[in-house]
């Protein structure tokens, strides 16, 4: 072994310990490692940087992008709602359900987000039917390590995998090439947790920290005995006039609380915008039950107005309480005279004075420090009001706010620019990083994400962490530390055959994903696979994808990856619990890898 060989695996080895007790962070090691190895002399700092302008970084950071849009959009909850309806209370169909539906979402975006959404999805459930929430939150991290293993994009160490064959002058893979893989890796993984969630208890886990939600707001301040719900016909002489303008039952000037209105497949909820003009067809909300006579002359449909009606728009409009400051201007005035809704564009839906709901007067009682105001409107709004704390004291948001998709009416753009992304990827008209930037740039012309939640999107220590890692492949091979290991593991097997080689590259890499990420596993692993390859004068491709599917074979530990780590508090999950039901399935994986890749992707 050379000196500079020693100097970079002692920096390996050094990062690797930093990666396996969690200090310092890893974007704060990888930069560590981007100053440490230009210093020694090995690689110049063009070719430490060099990760910064790797297409699949740039792709990486889009695909992130994309993710956003999906959840700006509600498209990843209104999956998760539809979820909630159809499993019941099968403890059965919940699992096969949640994993199906958490696998094949983040086949395209972050498995990571895929699974922080729905963990809010599985709690609901388990509330609902009982089930334990140990048996649902296992199986959703299993599934969203299994989506990595769906498609060319769906995680990190593909990417990387992939533009290390470019690297080695090769052919990379196709957009569906890990996925003949992933699908029986999904089948088998949903039948073992429908079996191993037995070993996982079934002790139910009370949430502690509970939020107020819109259902019990609207019970405390009594809206749900007040509103109604109309459609407007047509010869409604409604139809033309402002919003603000409406007039409902003998003149009597009403606060529109919601409007829907529906335009081709679109759906439009607002609660402000006085200078709407209203057309045939909108649905109002009101606080006001119209007389009959009085629907008949303004052509008024009344409609079901269900109790969770405002929860069905919770991703659209938000709402809270917000509280009179002792100081308020607002003390001693009315609601209508504050003038709440042309201020702070949100509708007041009630008041609570002297802690009891003040029923359908509230628009006149005089409101007094302490009191309560039950408001509605934009998300953006409410978080506005929350920064001013001046008049107004905003209460602790419901839990509604952890789900909210700001752009829900753009869903159908948002899905139609994952599918442009998709079908360029397979087709193969553009390179992979310019249909993920297309379908960057199409989330933002049609509002899907606008430029600061792009920007936030974008998980700059993975992005970090990976441009730190990618010149340790180009040190070793420099180095001579690539051959080193390919000799040690081809000299430890002997003149065994290329299949027992990928188990044994299988095996290299799910040991060392035990202890850093996957995404830098990939990045350690991927020469060494393609290097045993070269010295069998076989195939790189076998082993290349084993690498990739093992790099996603991250089931034994709680900190192997991010998606495990999501999960381990609200499941009340302790090390013993990973390892004993992910160690045999990892086995499984390493069967599945070893048999079927040769056949798939042949020697």
């Amino acid at each position: 072994m050379n000196l500079e060989l020693a100097v970079v695996l002692a920096l390996l080895i050094a990062a690797i310990v930093m990666f396996a007790i969690g200090r310092p962070r890893m974007d704060v090691v990888a930069l560590l490692m981007i100053v440490a190895l230009p210093l020694t002399g090995i690689l110049s700092v063009p070719e430490t940087l060099a990760g910064f302008a790797d297409p699949n970084v740039v792709l990486i950071a889009a695909l992130f992008v994309v993710g956003e849009g999906l959840s700006r959009t509600g498209v990843t909850y209104r999956l998760g709602d539809w979820l909630a309806r159809t499993a019941g209370a099968s403890a059965t169909r919940v699992i096969v359900l949640l994993m199906l539906c958490v696998a094949l979402l983040g086949a395209v975006m972050s498995s990571t987000g895929v699974v922080a959404i729905f963990i809010p999805v599985a709690l609901s459930v388990a509330s609902r039917t009982g089930i334990s929430v140990r048996q649902l939150l296992m199986p959703i991290s299993f599934a969203g390590l299994i989506s990595g293993m769906l498609t060319l994009i769906a995680t990190t160490p593909n990417l990387v995998i992939d533009a290390e064959l470019r690297r080695h002058g090769l052919s990379g893979f196709g957009f569906f090439a890990p996925t003949p893989f992933g699908l029986v890796i999904l089948a088998l993984g949903i039948g073992y947790m429908l079996v191993a969630r037995r070993f996982l208890g079934a002790e139910a886990i009370a949430d502690a920290g509970s939020r107020t939600s819109f259902g019990s707001l609207i019970l405390d301040y009594g809206v749900d005995a007040r509103t109604r719900r109309y459609r407007i016909n047509a010869g409604s002489p409604l139809i033309g006039q402002r919003l603000a303008d409406a007039e409902f039952g003998g003149g009597a000037m009403v606060g529109v609380l919601v409007l829907e209105r529906t335009r081709l497949w679109r759906k439009t909820v607002r609660t402000s915008d006085d200078d709407t003009i209203l057309t045939e067809g909108d649905i109002v909300v009101v606080d006001l039950e119209v007389p009959s006579a009085e629907r008949r002359r303004l052509r008024l449909e009344e409609l079901a107005l269900t109790p969770d009606f405002f929860e069905s728009y919770s991703r659209q409009v938000g709402m809270a309480e917000v509280m009179i400051a002792p100081d308020s201007s607002a003390r001693g005035l009315s609601v209508r005279s504050i003038r709440f809704r042309e201020k702070h564009d949100l509708v007041v839906l009630g008041v609570r004075h002297r802690r009891e709901a003040a029923g359908p007067a509230f628009p006149v009682i005089r409101l007094a420090a302490g009191d309560t105001l039950l408001v509605a409107g934009g998300w953006d709004s409410i978080h506005r009001l929350q920064a001013q704390r001046q008049d107004f004291i905003m209460l602790d948001l419901p839990a509604e706010v952890k789900e909210v998709a700001p752009a829900a009416n753009q869903a159908p753009f948002a899905i139609g620019a994952v599918l442009v992304m998709v079908a360029l990827m397979m087709t193969g008209i553009v390179p992979n990083v310019i249909a993920a930037l297309i379908a960057c740039l199409l989330m933002g012309l049609f509002r899907c994400v606008n430029m600061p939640s792009a920007y936030r999107s974008i998980h700059w220590p993975t992005i970090l962490l990976i441009v730190g890692m990618l010149p340790f492949a180009l040190a070793l091979q420099r180095t001579g530390g690539v051959d080193l290991v390919v000799d040690g593991l081809l000299g430890g097997l002997g003149d065994a055959n290329p299949t027992i080689l990928l188990g044994g590259v299988f095996v290299l890499t799910a040991v060392i994903g035990l202890f850093v990420s996957n995404t830098a596993t990939a990045v350690l692993m991927g020469p060494i696979a393609i290097g045993i390859a070269t010295q069998l004068g076989v195939s790189p491709y076998p082993f290349a994808m084993v690498v990739a599917l093992a790099a996603s074979a991250a089931f034994m530990t709680p900190v192997s990856s991010p998606v495990n780590t999501l999960v381990v508090e609200p499941g009340r999950y302790s090390f013993l619990d990973f390892f004993k039901v992910g160690a045999p399935f990892t086995i499984v994986v390493l069967l599945v890898s070893v048999f079927m890749v040769p056949l798939v992707l042949p020697f």
